[in-house]
């Protein structure tokens, strides 16, 4: 099913929100101007703009017109657990902070089904926002023998699960945590946080078709600059 045009034109300038290409301050295209742009209807251009002020990442001003909001970056958990997503899991810039191969009881991941002494490709990447504060940690582990070109990617810009569809590796299910931890000291450290201080952690685990463990992952966002939702649309046959 074809995805409705309010939610493709809506993903397109979240995404261009998030990356920073927009950034806080930022006027958005009028209702009309969004018509002519995408060639819809007026109500698919309201809901777009409706939808993205709702959802916290506009302000909306009568006569002035409708701006990039201030404060806290929202993101939807469901990106992070989608088989199919390409891009970063957290829009923006990415810098490799180690990426080695080693055996799976030193990943710093759990990983259950994998034997300890098995090699895994771990990645840790640290995220900026668009001042270049850090944002988040992220660390990712992959069994070798399932990517074992996996650092030889572009791994700023890597997204393990679009690497799998590229590389006809069979990940059939994604599944998410929320697990309440507190900052070591290395993450504190490159999060420019204090040890200690109580945060969230998403870990995803993925797996295969015979139900093997693709990957484990977990990254730690500052909770002082992102703010996480859960939705889901549900598509309508009247939409434009």
């Amino acid at each position: 099913m074809a995805k409705p045009a309010y939610l493709r034109i809506r993903s397109e300038l979240e995404e261009r929100i998030h990356s920073g290409a927009l950034p806080p301050g930022t006027r958005l295209p009028t209702e009309a101007q969004l018509c002519e742009q995408y060639s819809v209807g007026r109500a698919t251009a309201q809901r777009v703009l409706s939808e993205l002020a709702q959802a916290g990442l506009v302000e909306r001003h009568r006569r002035r017109g409708t701006f990039v909001a201030e404060g806290a970056r929202q993101e939807n958990l469901l990106r992070l657990a989608h088989p199919t997503l390409h891009g970063p899991e957290i829009p923006g810039r990415h810098a490799v902070d180690s990426a080695a191969v080693i055996p799976a009881v030193d990943a710093d991941v759990g990983m259950p089904g994998i034997d300890p002494d098995t090699p895994v490709n771990q990645l840790r990447r640290l995220k900026f926002d668009s001042s270049g504060d850090p944002i988040a940690v992220e660390l990712t582990a992959v069994p070798f023998n399932l990517a074992p070109r996996l650092l030889d990617e572009d791994l700023e810009r890597l997204t393990v699960h679009d690497y799998f569809a590229r590389n006809d590796v069979p990940a059939a299910k994604s599944r998410v945590y929320i697990d309440p931890v507190t900052l070591d000291a290395d993450t504190a450290r490159r999060l420019d946080l204090a040890e200690g201080r109580a945060v969230i952690r998403l870990r995803r685990l993925t797996w295969l078709a015979d139900g093997g463990l693709a990957e484990a992952m977990w990254h730690i966002v500052r909770p002082d600059l992102v703010e996480f939702f859960v939705e889901h649309t549900i598509p309508s046959t009247t939409d434009s």
